[in-house]
Parts: structure tokens; sequence; C-alpha cells
């Protein structure tokens, strides 16, 4: 009985196992066949020869990558918008970030029970707005309250957009920095109170330490959401054809609204076509770059004592 007993946990434990392993391996197939399928089209405009306008065009893959103009017949070249997007990523992160975080603090540790529910709630519905909707703020809201205040006189330009993309991270950094403050053990900051530290020194000092690893893994999320967003900055950029772009009252562009912008009207398999694959790829190598440097930066503050 007993060995019957035996058997029938290692055939469970199996068959979990089998489970998981499936689902696993879907997951990492879905990530490896974007990747395939999206370097092998992104590669091929660099090594092959179209035909635009009966013109045989090849594409240079240094000016393609450092070039500082797209548009025209022959000019493609992107040095700009990687320039661009991480100049945009980063200043929005920098406005998101503190006001992610003090949130989260009056979520978990000053307001009412009450208040800190609706107050979550909130911040999951603004997680749960499509982008576009958000784009579309940008374009009427926020452009009219920016064209009252500063020299802007339309409804696109580089502020515009960073405030757009720092509505859009905000919930990610915030409900990250919520959950890592709820994870803090109690006896730590029952600790510090014991020891005549306030509650407000004891959250800064203490609380806010203790979580900064879950923090951080926030604001990696949100950065590879910021780096990928296409659709809201599209309506609220300008698709600027030069740059580097560091006028907050004149347009920009970046890589993924660069990508999108007339996806529709080119055809398939045409060099405007295909060159937007390898555009996706150079973003796809930003994401992966950062991600893997934020992640050091995370594990080393992560390492710190309290």
């Amino acid at each position: 009985m007993k060995d019957k007993k035996i058997d029938a946990k290692k055939i469970n434990h199996k068959i979990i196992y089998a489970l998981l392993l499936i689902a696993t391996i879907t997951s990492a197939s879905v990530i490896i066949l974007i990747i395939f399928q999206i370097a092998e089209r992104g590669i091929r405009p660099l090594f092959s020869t179209y035909l635009v306008d009966g013109i045989s065009v090849k594409i240079n893959v240094f000016e393609f990558l450092f070039g500082l103009k797209y548009g025209g017949r022959f000019f493609y070249g992107i040095g700009y918008l990687i320039i661009n997007t991480i100049f945009n990523v980063f200043l929005s992160i920098i406005i998101a970030t503190p006001i992610g975080i003090l949130t989260a603090i009056f979520i978990v540790k000053l307001s009412p029970k009450g208040l800190s529910h609706v107050f979550q709630i909130i911040v999951e519905m603004l997680a749960a707005v499509p982008s576009i909707v958000i784009g579309m703020f940008g374009q009427g809201f926020i452009a009219s309250i920016l064209r009252k205040i500063t020299p802007i006189t339309g409804n696109l330009s580089l502020l515009n957009t960073i405030l757009v993309l720092s509505i859009m991270i905000l919930p990610t950094i915030t409900m990250m920095s919520v959950t890592a403050l709820k994870g803090v053990p109690k006896n730590i900051e029952e600790g510090s109170l014991a020891l005549g530290a306030t509650e407000i020194q004891t959250t800064f000092n203490v609380t806010l330490k203790a979580a900064k690893s879950g923090i951080f893994a926030g604001i990696i999320l949100a950065v590879g959401r910021a780096l990928g967003e296409a659709t809201a900055v599209s309506l609220v950029s300008g698709a600027s054809g030069s740059g580097p772009n560091f006028d907050f009252f004149k347009t920009t562009n970046m890589l993924a609204s660069r990508i999108l912008i007339g996806f529709k009207e080119v055809s398939e398999g045409s060099l405007d076509f295909e060159i937007r694959f390898t555009m996706g790829l150079v973003l796809i190598i930003v994401i992966l770059f950062f991600n893997i440097v934020l992640n050091k930066i995370k594990n080393k503050v992560a390492n710190y004592e309290i």
C-alpha cells in the first residue's frame, strides 16, 4: 500500500513536471520565433540590392546605423532615432520614477485603508488604458495646455512625447513599488521603530531601502515598455525626419514610432517595407542591451546592506 502511494506521488510529480516544462518551452519558443523572424527579415536589407524607381539601391550599414536623416528616396539613417529613443525614455523615467515611488509609499504606508484601496484601483485602471487612448489624451488635453504655457504652436513636440511616455510607464513603476513595499518584513520596520525612528524615517530609510530590488525591477519593465512604445508616440512626436532632437518645443521621433509610420502604405517586399524589420531588429538589440545593463545594476543594488 505504501509503495503504491509512493508510485502515485512519483507519477503526479512527473506529470506536473512535464506540464510545467511544456509551458516553459512554449513561452521560450514564442520569444525565439519572434526574434528569429525579425532577425531573418531584418538582416536581409543590409546585404541585398533593391530596385527603387528603376535604380539599384544597396544600404550602407554604417550610414544606416549612424545616419542622422531618414526619408526621401535613398536616406535610411536611424542613428538619430536611436539617440532620440534613449534620450526620451531617460527623461520619462526621470519624471515617472519619483512620482511612482512616492505614490506607492502613500498607498502602502500613509493613506487610510479604504482610500489606499481606491488609489490602487485607479492606478491599475491607468495601466489598463490602451496606448492609443493615452496618445489621444496627449494629442488633445496635454497639447492644449502646452500651447498655453510654452512656445509650442502645434500638438506635436518632444515635451508632449516625454509627458505621454511618463504617463504610460507610471502605473508599472507604481504597482511594482507597491508590491515591493508590501513585501518588506514587518520585523524590519518594527525594529526601526523600537530604536526610536519615526514612521516617516522608517519608511524612507528602512522600508524603501529594503524594497529597492523590487522597485528597480519595476523601472526595468517601464524602460522596456517605453523603448517599444509606438502608437501613443506616433500621435504626439511629429515624425521628425532628421536629428537628434533635443529641443523640447519642436518635433521628435523614436525607433518604434518610425517603424509604425507609413507601414501600411509601403508594399511588401520593397526596401521601405523590409527596412522596418531591420529597425525592429535594432530596437530589440537596444532593449536587450538596456535589460542586461539594468539587471546587473539591480543585482548590485540588491546586494547593498540596508
